[in-house]
């Protein structure tokens, strides 16, 4: 199920798919646990729907806009970097501690 097709029902009948596919989902879990299922993609596209369908739904209630995507530009052309964090015991607080237990062993 596309997002847009999701956007353009009403609220009603976002919650109607959503009780729908929870009872499917549901008895494909028991069912589950006595056979091998068919489909056992089908547990996970359900639950993806159903969170789908439970984020739109929260857009429409919270009243957030589609974004539009008419500019072309992929970002906002800023570059985030990664930078790693170290805390109280970095690299410099563990090869500490390490020099303190070699000296007590010799």
């Amino acid at each position: 199920m596309l997002a847009k097709d999701i956007r353009e029902m009403s609220e009603a009948d976002i919650n109607a798919r959503i009780a729908e596919l929870e009872r499917e989902r549901f008895n494909l879990v028991i069912a589950s646990g006595t056979r091998t299922l068919d489909d056992p993609l089908r547990l996970r596209v359900i639950r993806r729907d159903v969170a789908r369908l439970k984020t739109i739904l929260r857009e429409k209630v919270i009243g957030i806009a589609e974004a539009k995507s008419g500019t072309g530009e992929a970002g906002s052309g800023k570059r985030v970097t990664a930078r790693r964090v170290t805390g109280r015991r970095g690299r410099k607080a563990a090869t500490a501690t390490n020099r303190k237990k070699t000296s007590k062993r010799a």
